[in-house]
């Protein structure tokens, strides 16, 4: 028996999921609260100079310009430099991980690549894929933009089976969802629905 297979028959303790939990609460409110503070420096600025379309990262630049001035170009850098540094491991990783479950290829980051050739090659195709993105003529923005429509579409059913597994206790033994987050859970799914819904009712009216 290898050690991805102990991993897995020996399940999560308490203790790492309570760590995840408040690592899984922290980020998301730091995430949450840069996300809010993004919204509002755009909508105070190029908003309410009536530009209401961004195509390039030199026009969201623009929204820092009032607080940095002509280093804004130079601040905007530096955060999308550092966002990446952050993003990139965990998307490619994220990748590798779920398609090597999928497929039951070894996985994990504490394997060697020789154990995992699999799950290393679907990180370094991942990464290429992403880098050559900037030099196939795609815009960035509305790239951003349209992977963020599919997932308002998907984010919605995956939630539902997501509260269905946590549910089950032939999945999760005694680790089901307690009364309140299956509330929370269930009215988030709700809402999710409900959002792409009228997404489609109103795409493409003023």
């Amino acid at each position: 028996m290898d050690r991805t297979t102990r991993k897995q028959r020996k399940g999560a303790t308490r203790e790492e999921l309570t760590y995840t939990t408040w690592d899984t609460i922290t980020g998301m409110f730091l995430s949450n609260l840069v996300m809010y503070f993004i919204m509002l420096a755009t909508a105070a600025t190029l908003f309410k100079a009536g530009k209401t379309e961004i195509e390039s990262a030199t026009e969201a630049a623009q929204s820092l310009r009032p607080l940095a001035g002509n280093a804004a170009y130079v601040l905007l850098a530096l955060g999308l430099i550092g966002a990446g540094f952050l993003a990139v491991p965990i998307l490619t990783g994220s990748a590798a991980y779920a398609t090597s479950e999928a497929f039951g290829w070894k996985y994990g980051l504490d394997e060697k690549p020789a154990r995992a050739k699999q799950f290393y090659v679907v990180i370094a195709i991942s990464t290429l894929i992403g880098m050559l993105i900037n030099f196939v003529g795609i815009n960035p923005i509305k790239a951003l933009f349209w992977t963020a429509v599919i997932n308002g579409f998907l984010a919605p059913p995956l939630l539902v089976v997501i509260m269905l597994v946590a549910n089950n206790k032939k999945v999760m033994g005694d680790k089901v969802n307690g009364l309140w987050t299956n509330i929370l859970g269930w009215a988030t799914a709700v809402v999710m629905f409900a959002a792409a819904i009228a997404l489609v009712l109103t795409w493409g009216k003023s």
